[in-house]
C-alpha cells in the first residue's frame, strides 16, 4: 500500500539505473545564472509505485539534458512526505554530499518545487548549487524562447519564481543602502534607506509590471487575428498535448507548414497558426501550442496565458499523446489538469495517439479502451492521418448545412448574416438576386431554405 513505507527503502537513497549521460558567488540575486553542467538528480517518492517514481526521475533527466547538462547519477528517497528542512532529510543530505564529491558534480537538481528554506539548507549541506524542477523548466523555456513575446513571458515567469526566493541567497542581502544608492535622493536622503533585499524586490516588481504591460500590448495583435478569423467564421482547431508528443510533426503532416521539428522537450514555445482543409473542402485554422509537462510551474501558466488563449478560443482540441511513452495515461491527466486551469476543459476533444509506429500494440489497445474518442496515428509515417482528417471534419463546430440559394436583393440582411456566421464558398450577382453557395449553421439554413435552388451542374 502507498502509506506503508518499506524499511529498506527508507534507509537508503535508491539509485535509478540508466540515467548517466563549486558553488559560485550568488550574492547578487539578479545575476544568479543557472550553469547546468554535471548534475546529480534527487527525488522524493511519496506515493505510487517505484516504477512511477523512476519514470518521473527519467523525465527530469530528459529535462536536465535539454537544458544542456550531463546527468551523472539519479537518486530516489522513499518518504511519506518531503522533509520540511532539507527535502530529503539531514542524514540523506549528508549522503548526497558524499555522492556529489565522488561524482564531481557541480549541481543538484531536485524533482519537485523546493521552498526557499529547503533550497538554502540543502545547498549549505551539499556545498554545490541546488535547483528544483521549476527552475529547470524555466531555464529551458528561457533557452527556447525566440519571439519578443515569448521572451517577455519567460522572463515574467522567472521573476515570479524568483521574488519569494530572494531571502537567504547571499549574506549581503540584508545590508542597507541609503542616499544615492537608494534612488539618487542626495542630501537629506541618507537615512538607513532600503535593505538590499527590499531594493531587489522593488526592482523586480517594477520589471514585472512593465513586462505585463508589454505582453498585454503584444497579445492585441493575436486578438485581432483571432477576431478576423471569427468574423469569417473559420473554425479554429488547437493542438495541445505533452511536451515532445509530436504536436509540431502533426501540424506539418496536416498542413505542410514546415514548422521546426526537434526531438527535444519544449521545442515549440511560440504558437504557430496555419490554414488547413478537410477532405470535404471546409477550411479551418490549426494552432500548434506550447507543450505541457507534469507539475508545469504555475508561474508559466500565468505568464503564457495569452499564448494559451489559442486553445481556449478553439472550437476543437486535438489532444496529442505519445503512445510509446511508458505512462501515456499520466501524460493525458497532466495536460487535462492544465486545460482545466486555463478554462479549456469543456472544449470538444479528439485524443490523437501519436507515434503508433514506435508504440507497443497492447499499450495502444489499452489507451483506446480508456479513450474511446481517439484516433491512432503516426505523424512520422502518415499512418492514420486520413482517419484523423475525417474525424476533424465530423467534429468541427457549426456550419452543418451546405446550400445553394437565390436571395432577393431586398434580403441583403441574410447575405450579411451568412458573411458573419457562415462560410461563403461562391457569390454571384444575377438579375433576380444574389446567387449564393455557402455553409451555414442550422438556424440560418432554415431561413434560407425558402430561397434554396438546385445546385448548378458543372
Amino acid at each position: 500500500m502507498t502509506g506503508e513505507l518499506d524499511l529498506e527503502d527508507r534507509r537508503a537513497l535508491r539509485r535509478v539505473a540508466g540515467l548517466s549521460t563549486e558553488l559560485t558567488d550568488v550574492t547578487e540575486v539578479e545575476y544568479r545564472a543557472l550553469r547546468l553542467e554535471r548534475v546529480v538528480l534527487v527525488g522524493v517518492w511519496t506515493e505510487g509505485t517505484a516504477a512511477m517514481a523512476e519514470n518521473s526521475l527519467r523525465e527530469l533527466a530528459l529535462l536536465a539534458e535539454t537544458a544542456g547538462s550531463e546527468v551523472l547519477e539519479g537518486l530516489v528517497q522513499r518518504r511519506s512526505r518531503p522533509d520540511p528542512a532539507t527535502y530529503i532529510g539531514s542524514g540523506k543530505a549528508a549522503e548526497l554530499r558524499d555522492i556529489v564529491i565522488a561524482t564531481g558534480a557541480d549541481t543538484v537538481i531536485c524533482d519537485g518545487e523546493l521552498a526557499p528554506g529547503q533550497l538554502r539548507h540543502l545547498e549549505e549541506t551539499v556545498q554545490v548549487k541546488v535547483i528544483d524542477r521549476t527552475a529547470l523548466i524555466l531555464d529551458i523555456f528561457a533557452q527556447h524562447a525566440k519571439s519578443r513575446e515569448g521572451k517577455a513571458q519567460v522572463e515574467l515567469a522567472q521573476l515570479s519564481y524568483l521574488l519569494p526566493r530572494l531571502r537567504g541567497w547571499g549574506g549581503n542581502l540584508s545590508r542597507q543602502v541609503g542616499g544615492r544608492a537608494a534612488g539618487g535622493v542626495g542630501i537629506g536622503g541618507r537615512g538607513p534607506g532600503e535593505t538590499k533585499i527590499e531594493l531587489d524586490r522593488r526592482r523586480i516588481r517594477t520589471r514585472m509590471a512593465k513586462l505585463r504591460r508589454q505582453i498585454g500590448e503584444m497579445s492585441k495583435a493575436r486578438d485581432t487575428g483571432r477576431g478576423e478569423r471569427r468574423r469569417g467564421e473559420v473554425p479554429a482547431v488547437a493542438i495541445a498535448g505533452y511536451t515532445n508528443a509530436g504536436k509540431s510533426s502533426l501540424l506539418n503532416r496536416l498542413t505542410g507548414a514546415g514548422v521546426l521539428v526537434e526531438n527535444a522537450l519544449f521545442a515549440t514555445l511560440d504558437p504557430t497558426v496555419r490554414r488547413a482543409e478537410t477532405p470535404g473542402g471546409r477550411h479551418y485554422t490549426l494552432a500548434d501550442t506550447v507543450g505541457f509537462v507534469r507539475h508545469l510551474p504555475h508561474q508559466l501558466v500565468e505568464a503564457f496565458r495569452s499564448t494559451l488563449e489559442e486553445v481556449t478560443g478553439a472550437g476543437l482540441v486535438l489532444h496529442v499523446v505519445d503512445g510509446s511513452d511508458p505512462e501515456p495515461e499520466a501524460q493525458l491527466d497532466a495536460v487535462r489538469e492544465v486545460l482545466r486551469e486555463i478554462g479549456a476543459d469543456t472544449i470538444n476533444e479528439i485524443v490523437v495517439i501519436n507515434k503508433a509506429d514506435a508504440a507497443d500494440d497492447l499499450a495502444i489497445v489499452r489507451l483506446q479502451r480508456r479513450e474511446p474518442h481517439s484516433v491512432v496515428v503516426s505523424a512520422r509515417t502518415g499512418q492514420g492521418i486520413d482517419e484523423l482528417r475525417a474525424a476533424i471534419e465530423a467534429e468541427l463546430p457549426g456550419l452543418e448545412s451546405e446550400l445553394h440559394a437565390l436571395v432577393p436583393y431586398e434580403r441583403g440582411d441574410l447575405i450579411a448574416r451568412v458573411h458573419d456566421h457562415g462560410e461563403v464558398l461562391k457569390l454571384e450577382h444575377v438579375a433576380e438576386g444574389t446567387l449564393l453557395h455557402a455553409r451555414v449553421p442550422g438556424d440560418l439554413a432554415g431561413e434560407l431554405s425558402r430561397y434554396e435552388v438546385v445546385a448548378p451542374t458543372v
